[in-house]
């Protein structure tokens, strides 16, 4: 199959990445690292090996070609759109789409949050779309340069129109790479299970000023964390859901297993950047909100993060 990556920063850098070094048909879009990876090509330093995809301008070129455009319109048209974008920039995704869709094309939002498949379906009517929860530790060092420290396992599940057999061939493919994949038939409970994660450590990590570690070592924040997974897993489970209450105990176990690590909010407020309240906070609460559920810590989490927002953008 011929995949796009839109959206080529610490997860769709990764994961397009290893697809492309295992021989898979890869294109990439970039945006303000257009030039650089033309010119030094995409580097991956990765637990699992590092690797590097060289650019088209390089003068010493060794090992496979990285496929980079600056404009999808330059791009072809292709089987698998995966998006990894932040869900803040959805709204270019009317231009971006487009040039790349053919009759069959599937578009895989990877993605945190809730309600992102519904948003591009109505825009995209009878399109295939699907949903990819990434369970990984990446982040975008620089310009071009990918560092995944941990984990790495990709869920994805259809969302409208999408065939089956293209998603177990996607997770085929992530497999034969060298990652852990899976595809599921309830994507829902899948965005929920992400939320379990993302509701606490992304904002707490923000308002409190600390990494995930930080946060699991003191017995204050550690039950605030807790607290937090145990309202988003009963929201979840009102909307329809199936997560077990210990869920909430394997999560907590799972990050104390982890690196220091800052989440992708965290990274994106220390750069005085918008963060993804939208989808990860707003939408869960509103969607919990229909089936009577009230997510009152979720909301003070949000309320807050949506004053820091306020006060770095009205700085700028």
């Amino acid at each position: 199959m011929r995949y796009a990556i839109i959206g080529t920063g610490a997860l769709g850098g990764f994961y397009g990445g290893m697809l492309a070094k295992s021989g898979a048909d890869v294109h990439f879009l970039f945006n303000n690292d257009y030039d650089h990876v033309v010119k030094y090509g995409l580097r991956v330093d990765s637990v699992l090996g590092n690797f590097h995809l060289y650019g088209s301008g390089q003068e010493h070129r060794e090992g496979i070609l990285l496929n980079a455009y600056k404009s999808a319109n330059e791009m072809p048209k292709c089987d698998v759109i995966v998006v990894t974008l932040k869900t803040i920039n959805n709204f270019l995704l009317k231009k971006i789409l487009p040039p790349l869709l053919h009759s069959k094309s599937t578009v895989i939002l990877v993605q945190n949050g809730l309600g992102m498949e519904e948003n591009l379906s109505k825009e995209f009517p009878g399109v295939a779309i699907a949903g990819g929860m990434a369970f990984i530790c990446s982040v975008k060092k620089g310009p071009g340069h990918i560092e995944h420290a941990e984990f790495g396992e990709l869920t994805v599940g259809g969302h409208v129109n999408v065939d089956m057999k293209v998603l177990e061939r996607f997770r085929d493919d992530l497999v034969k790479s060298g990652l852990p994949a899976k595809t599921t038939d309830d994507l829902n409970d899948f965005r929920w299970r992400k939320l379990v994660w993302n509701i606490p450590y992304n904002g707490l990590t923000v308002i409190l000023n600390a990494g995930t570690d930080q946060l699991m070592e003191d017995p204050d924040s550690r039950q605030l964390v807790n607290d937090l997974m145990v309202e988003t897993i009963t929201a979840a489970n009102r909307c329809g859901a199936h997560i077990q209450d210990e869920f909430a105990q394997k999560m907590l176990d799972y990050t104390d297993s982890m690196l220091p690590y800052k989440p992708s909010m965290k990274l994106d407020f220390d750069h005085n950047r918008k963060m993804e309240i939208e989808y990860i906070y707003s939408n869960p609460i509103r969607a919990a909100a229909a089936h009577g559920f009230k997510m009152e810590k979720t909301s003070v989490v949000e309320q807050q993060l949506k004053f820091l927002e306020k006060s770095f953008v009205e700085a700028q």
